[in-house]
């Protein structure tokens, strides 16, 4: 008697049995941990801001007073995000989608290295969130590598969480009260 398998089905390694849903709600969960111990001292003062919140029409004189490298964060990161959700929306491997993602990678290329400049959470120094900057500069190369090898699953899962991660899901803790985008439109 064999001690071999019986099933048809190959085992997977845990890594390769991961679905993209399962491994964005691992990062998601990372995520939050990460910003979490980044904010531990302030989270009673963003529940009372929070809690006073009125939204209103942005405040121009705020986007005047920010820095010039805040200022091409954000609107590199508002097109990224505008580029991206049409990409995401688009259909694949046509001429529009490389040209289309070749912009979206400069836009998120130029978002992430402008994040090297700003260090207004932890003045002079780079905080824990810069770890999402590290992340974006080793993935996005990777995810372009793997298009023009047509390695297309892993172009995909990797653009997504880029996507989802970086942009759709860090947009969100763009509003913690005290934060640019709180202050543009709720401060």
């Amino acid at each position: 008697m064999s001690l071999a398998r019986q099933d048809s089905q190959p085992r997977l390694s845990p890594l390769k049995a991961m679905t993209f849903g399962r491994g964005f709600a691992l990062s998601l969960v990372v995520v939050l941990l990460i910003l979490t111990g980044a904010m531990w001292g302030i989270w009673p003062a963003i529940w009372l801001d929070l809690a006073a919140a009125r939204p209103r029409a942005p405040d121009f004189a705020v986007l005047a007073e920010l820095s010039p490298v805040v200022k091409i964060h954000l609107y590199t990161a508002l097109a990224a995000l505008v580029l991206g959700a049409v990409l995401m929306a688009a259909r694949k491997g046509r001429t529009f989608h490389r040209v289309a993602g070749w912009m979206w990678v400069a836009l998120v290329m130029t978002t992430a290295l402008s994040t090297l400049f700003i260090t207004s959470l932890s003045p002079g120094r780079w905080s824990l969130i810069h770890l999402f900057t590290g992340w974006t500069l080793i993935i996005l190369p990777l995810a372009v590598m793997w298009a023009r090898r047509r390695d297309v699953a892993r172009h995909r899962r990797a653009m997504m969480g880029l996507f989802y991660g970086a942009f759709a899901i860090n947009l969100a803790f763009t509003f913690i009260p005290g934060r640019t985008m709180w202050t543009l439109f709720f401060g």
